[in-house]
């Protein structure tokens, strides 16, 4: 088989959204944006305010329902999912606003995370059975991987409210984490962050797809740090794709430039 052709399919096979639209009222927020996605890419959506990129960010965690179009991953119909079964199916979130249980210690957040990997009982859960220990030994195994992992392990016990801003979005993706995704999403995480502080965020998205082999899909308003870990990018604007390719591809794009200055490139 050819190696693009290959190529192609996997992507097609991972996460594959076509032709999608979403109307709210009058609005027209997506207007037939389409991708694919490999395994393992780390693949930066960017575009000023008002593009759609949450818009579809909402659709894959299925918050929204696209008015048509489609959306795949690992081979199934996202759109016929509800929205409890999307971390089951693989696909794990963080979000612009850190949802944290702040008044629970690090350690807490990241087990609530890892819960979602398993299914139990009330009886069981209630009377403390066998299996219902070992779930929880295994809970805090993962939960304290990932708590060293992301340089969390001093603050463990800490309340997340206690934390500086920067930690507490590393609790967010700990979390995210926890639910052990084959693609995860990460809405504006370099959102509130100093420029060296999103320095180390860059490092610990590459790490984390090194490390992990996961998939990430990156909204963010930060282009350098776009430009810096995507393998590839999609750039929206008025809710259509304008420009999809490597990095300097679409930083250069004159289209790409018009949606952010007002004007094209000379």
């Amino acid at each position: 088989m050819d190696v693009a052709v290959a190529a192609e399919e996997d992507a097609a096979q991972f996460l594959s959204v076509r032709d999608v639209v979403v109307r709210f009222g009058g609005i027209l927020a997506l207007n037939g944006v389409g991708f694919s996605m490999r395994r393992g890419e780390i693949l930066g959506l960017i575009g000023p305010n008002g593009a759609g990129k949450t818009t579809l960010f909402n659709c894959l965690s299925r918050l929204y329902t696209p008015s048509s179009g489609s959306i795949s991953f690992l081979g199934r119909n996202l759109l016929k999912l509800p929205t409890r079964a999307i971390a089951r199916c693989g696909i794990g979130r963080s979000f612009q606003n850190v949802a944290a249980f702040a008044d629970l210690s690090v350690l807490d957040n990241v087990r609530i995370g890892a819960h979602s990997r398993f299914h139990g009982g009330f009886l069981r859960d209630a009377l403390r059975l066998r299996a219902a220990r070992r779930t929880e030994r295994e809970i805090d195994r993962i939960a304290w991987e990932l708590v060293e992992d992301l340089g969390l392990g001093a603050a463990a016990n800490t309340p997340v409210r206690a934390l500086p801003f920067v930690m507490q979005k590393r609790v967010d993706l700990a979390r995210a984490l926890a639910m052990e995704p084959q693609l995860l999403l990460l809405d504006e995480p370099a959102g509130g962050l100093d420029h060296g502080e999103v320095a180390q965020l860059a490092d610990l998205i590459r790490h984390i797809r090194d490390a992990r082999g996961i998939g990430v899909l990156l909204v963010e308003h930060h282009v350098d740090l776009v430009m810096s870990v995507s393998d590839r990018v999609v750039a929206l604007s008025f809710g259509r794709k304008i420009a999809e390719g490597p990095p300097a591809a679409v930083r250069n794009d004159a289209r790409v430039v018009e949606a952010y200055l007002g004007k094209r490139a000379p």
